[in-house]
């Protein structure tokens, strides 16, 4: 797997800046809008965003720089072995005691044993409660603002899980001590929750840019000028320039996931459903100019 510094073509010393220009001038050239049906495309710019996710939280980069997490930002097997011998100093001791390929062959006496069995069954009593595993499904709008969501847990009670702005599908939350009890007197495990995040009804999230798609009437397409556009925080205004056609992209600078990215606007232009007299009369009388042939592009 290429690491996230070859895919956006950037190098290790990159600023935020820099990933930033990087994943945009890639992704206005591999986006799927723009690349209708090319899977080549749809599957380069899937590895871009997961790059760019990567890199532009400075605690990811942080992490992958440092060998505990890959690119797909699963944990790395050394970080895992570091992390058990920080919570369990004494198994590294007791490696090292006892790393003779004799195994137990050279101790001798009970009572050498049963110190041992007295050591485990310490250790047992003294680790904490396992992890409880959590699966939850928040709102789109939810995953990008951030937002409190509760947990019904199966014996009672409740759980409240702070979802910070940003997440992503797939992301796991770890609650420190909201988990199992222990056996002993270890104390609670931890709540490890997964992130489901529900789709919108016409928002769609790359990384951390917005796209939807806006339905404007021919006047609107043809004239120009203001109209109101939902965005992921409220309605903004939109400036559309005139003689603006289906599938043109707008720009919302800022108004992305948790304002680090953008919104993108597609137009759409949508006919009256109902028969328009009006505009048929006016359609009617118009002769386009020889020179306008929207289909010349086809011409063999």
């Amino acid at each position: 797997m290429k690491s996230p510094y070859e895919i956006l073509g950037v190098a290790k010393t990159a600023s935020a800046d820099d990933v930033r220009k990087a994943y945009r001038g890639l992704a206005k050239k591999l986006h799927p809008d723009l690349n209708p049906g090319d899977k080549s495309a749809e599957a380069k710019f899937k590895d871009v965003s997961i790059a760019y996710d990567l890199l532009s939280d400075n605690a990811k980069r942080a992490k992958f720089d440092a060998g505990e997490i890959d690119a797909a930002g699963n944990e790395t097997a050394a970080a895992r072995e570091r992390q058990y011998y920080r919570d369990h100093p004494q198994a590294r001791q007791q490696q090292n005691a006892y790393a003779s390929s004799a195994g137990f062959e050279d101790f001798a006496g009970d009572d050498l044993f049963s110190e041992l069995f007295r050591k485990q069954a310490e250790k047992q009593r003294n680790a904490k409660g396992a992890d409880a595993q959590y699966r939850l499904t928040v709102s789109f709008l939810d995953a990008v603002n951030g937002g409190l969501q509760r947990i019904s847990l199966p014996g009672g009670g409740a759980l409240d899980v702070n979802i910070p702005a940003g997440i992503q599908e797939g992301q796991t939350l770890r609650l420190k001590g909201k988990g199992n009890a222990s056996q002993g007197t270890g104390g609670h495990g931890d709540a490890l929750v997964q992130i489901a995040v529900a789709p919108h009804a016409f928002f769609t999230r790359v990384g951390d840019d917005i796209f939807v798609e806006l339905p404007v009437t021919i006047k609107e397409a043809a004239l120009g000028g203001p109209v109101k556009v939902p965005t992921s925080t409220g309605s903004v205004m939109l400036n559309i320039p005139k003689a603006s056609n289906t599938g043109a992209l707008l720009r919302l600078k800022g108004k992305g996931v948790a304002g680090k990215g953008d919104q993108f606007v597609k137009l759409k232009i949508v006919l009256p459903q109902m028969p328009d007299a009006a505009l048929n009369d006016f359609l009617s009388d118009w002769s386009p100019d020889a020179s306008y042939d929207p289909r010349k592009e086809m011409q063999l």
